[in-house]
């Protein structure tokens, strides 16, 4: 598996898309407006669930890994509705994580919610989930004041291989033909994600001897962003059998 982000980098990249999320709470026209890449939420319930996930999270990672669930935090501050003070209080559950994460450190055991996948059950890798998380949110944020902007590129290049191993990546058997699904950046980087009786499981290579069963193309940022279902198939080239797709997202495997 391709080195990943490191983690004081993780941090500070989970500290500066925090930053950009408040700024685009800040300049939009309401609370109330709704987010177009979360329909069912309104401005105010995504910035809602990104602060109370970051102080759940801060309280999961300072559980340590004897914890046998996420961890709820007590006695926090419930969301506040005025703009100045959500500002204040999203600043402050960015920073509660923070702070867990520089505690713990990299390779301290934690509760997660992905089991047989690819990604560790650490610190290290709640982090590195955590900035793809406030990232994409971010995205939501910016396209609901008007102002989408793209995944900075070192977040997007290692947010493609982060989705497959800790969202998709399982030793659940793929209850169809066995396939392939290859990811091209423009930037170079390339992943195959190979799902057959073995389950599903990423890898990080320069190039694959067989064809896959659907391959896309865009940017890292792209990439990510479709694989998240923020933007729709037409905004990045696929070639092959683009209904694989949908299979791979009716996909419930067992755990």
């Amino acid at each position: 598996m391709e080195k990943t982000l490191d983690f004081p980098d993780l941090l500070r990249l989970i500290d500066e898309r925090s930053t950009a999320f408040r700024t685009a709470v800040a300049s939009a026209p309401g609370l109330d407006v709704r987010v177009p890449t979360c329909p069912e939420w309104t401005l105010f319930d995504l910035a809602q669930h990104i602060g109370e996930g970051r102080r759940a999270w801060a309280a999961t990672v300072a559980a340590g890994p004897a914890a046998t669930a996420k961890s709820e935090p007590e006695n926090d501050p419930v969301a506040p509705r005025e703009r100045e003070a959500l500002s204040a209080w999203l600043a402050e559950s960015t920073r509660e994580l923070l702070d867990a994460l520089r505690e713990a450190g990299p390779d301290r055991g934690c509760w997660t919610w992905w089991g047989a996948s690819q990604s560790p059950k650490t610190c290290g890798a709640v982090a590195r989930h955590q900035l793809q998380q406030i990232t994409v949110h971010t995205y939501d944020a910016q396209v609901t004041v008007g102002a989408p902007q793209p995944l900075p590129a070192e977040v997007a290049l290692d947010g493609v291989e982060e989705f497959l191993s800790t969202c998709v990546a399982t030793t659940s058997a793929w209850p169809h033909k066995p396939t392939a699904f290859d990811f091209h950046a423009t930037e170079g980087r390339f992943w195959r994600l190979t799902l057959d009786a073995a389950g599903a499981r990423v890898a990080v290579t320069d190039e694959a001897s067989d064809p896959p069963g659907v391959a896309v193309h865009g940017t890292a940022g792209e990439l990510v962003l479709f694989v998240y279902d923020r933007i729709q198939a037409d905004a990045v080239r696929i070639d092959g059998d683009a209904a694989l797709f949908d299979l791979l997202r009716e996909w419930e495997p067992e755990e």
